[in-house]
């Protein structure tokens, strides 16, 4: 009898650990409305770096795709959902230069622009050192581009990130990688036609940064986070609309020198999306594993909270994450899956209720892994 006890005892205690584990890994779900990929099948094996837009005819992504990131046969390709579901990636962009030579295509970013017109910026080259910027515009919501435009000579438009509208300039985030990863911004006040920009806004060895985003807030302040070496998403605030910017220095959350992406909703709030990895300061350049893949909300830039798991498999990577919020208050975020598709959540931003991210950790002694990414 006793034995029996035991047993029935010992299946209760593991059903219950298996329903509460289950119970925290959905807790990491709440806000989430779809969870899908943009395609299952596709004429490239690989795909990284997503970009996503609103257009008035709904929404539009785009990616780069190919062999293998920086094989010659990378190219742009978009899709866009259609009665809820996304079409076959269309190929809109290559790397052909003359009849003999021929790059990859890296980095697309989409804008949708108040005149009507789509924007499609991307850059082409042997590698990132040697990239150039181009860019293509759609007056068509995407069905169709025009021929592709380059970009002034030390030009490279928004380098992974989003721009930002602010009365008649367009501010684009971009860096370089040349002589360290330092941060510059470009303005177009035509919508890519004229073009001027910034000095680099940190050093680039001490303080590393490229692959700002911009957010903004009700008192007229502005705040960049970037990617960076330093295990950190790295800062900077301007008081002046972005003339003048202050010391990069690093914020609160940990960063495994990969992308992040983050955008000013409606409501104020700062939503964030990148990798909650530290990695170890043994890892060569700050370089840790590239998931799992997390959302994160700040009412004030510098205290954060965590609201969503998106991906926390042990496996791959889940990484490059795009946001933006659209004219109905929902948030769609696109990100690499695996460096094998390209996978779209759509978040209801009123369900997301947070915990307090303190001292880099994730709350409910949730733990992150520290290993080297794979690339």
């Amino acid at each position: 009898m006793k034995h029996w006890y035991l047993k029935f005892l010992f299946f209760g205690l593991t059903i219950l650990s298996i329903a509460d584990i289950s119970a925290q890994k959905n807790k990491w779900k709440e806000g989430i409305l779809v969870d899908e990929f943009i395609y299952t099948d596709a004429p490239f094996p690989q795909a990284h770096a997503s970009t996503i837009a609103e257009t008035p005819d709904g929404l539009i992504a785009a990616w780069f795709g190919g062999t293998r990131e920086g094989n010659k046969d990378v190219c742009i390709w978009t899709s866009k959902l259609v009665n809820d579901k996304w079409t076959a990636p269309e190929k809109i962009a290559e790397g052909i230069i003359n009849d003999t030579l021929r790059y990859a295509c890296y980095n697309p970013v989409l804008f949708y622009a108040p005149n009507g017109e789509l924007l499609l910026f991307y850059k082409i080259g042997p590698n990132v050192a040697g990239w150039t910027g181009w860019m293509m515009r759609s007056k068509d919501n995407g069905k169709t581009w025009s021929k592709r435009e380059a970009l002034p000579e030390g030009y490279l438009g928004p380098i992974k990130n989003k721009p930002l509208l602010i009365n008649n300039t367009l501010i684009c985030p971009s860096s370089t990688e040349r002589n360290g990863w330092k941060v510059h911004f470009e303005y177009t006040n035509d919508f890519g036609k004229t073009w001027t920009k910034s000095a680099d806004i940190n050093d680039g060895i001490k303080v590393s940064a490229i692959q700002p985003s911009i957010l903004t807030y009700k008192d007229g302040r502005m705040q960049i986070l970037c990617r960076s070496k330093n295990r950190t998403i790295n800062e900077s605030w301007s008081n002046d609309g972005g003339k003048t910017w202050s010391e990069m220095k690093a914020s609160s959350m940990p960063n495994n020198n990969s992308g992040t992406d983050a955008v000013t909703l409606k409501d104020g709030r700062q939503l964030l999306v990148y990798n909650h990895v530290k990695p170890a300061d043994t890892l060569p350049n700050g370089k840790g594993a590239r998931t799992p893949l997390n959302v994160a909300i700040s009412k004030d830039g510098k205290n954060w909270d965590a609201v969503l798991i998106l991906e926390d498999s042990p496996i791959s990577q889940y990484s490059y994450p795009s946001v933006i919020q659209s004219k109905d208050g929902m948030v769609h975020i696109v990100y690499t899956w695996r460096r094998e598709r390209i996978k779209y959540v759509k978040i209801d931003p009123r369900k997301l209720k947070g915990k307090p991210i303190i001292n880099e950790q994730w709350p409910g002694g949730w733990k992150v892994v520290s290993k080297p990414s794979d690339d």
